[in-house]
């Protein structure tokens, strides 16, 4: 069934995610490592999240027309947890020029 996220996109492009690097596959996790960087001995941060503008190097498509992410079912926590209509959802929407999505 296709949300608004698949038209979206603009939370991928919109914020850094970084992320336990326990999720990437080197250590036992899911996310693909060649699509990691390194920040600390324990965080790790999606390619293309930290340039300006960010833009996740896995985000396919057009923000605000038709979306998907390369890496949906690899992708890490701070993606999973952002949720269609919350608040960080309507702050990377605004940054993007769409309104907010309807109660």
């Amino acid at each position: 069934m296709a949300g608004p996220c698949q038209t979206c996109g603009a939370c991928c492009a919109a914020f850094r995610v970084d992320f336990s690097t326990h999720e990437l596959q080197s250590d036992g996790g899911i996310v693909p490592d060649g699509l990691a960087l390194p920040l600390t001995a324990s965080l790790s941060r999606l390619r293309g999240t930290d340039h300006q503008p960010p833009r996740c190097a896995a985000l396919c498509g057009q923000v605000g027309r038709h979306v998907s992410c390369g890496i949906y079912e690899w992708r890490p926590n701070p993606c999973r947890e952002l949720e269609a209509g919350s608040d960080g959802c309507h702050r990377a929407r605004l940054r993007h020029g769409l309104p907010p999505l309807d109660e």
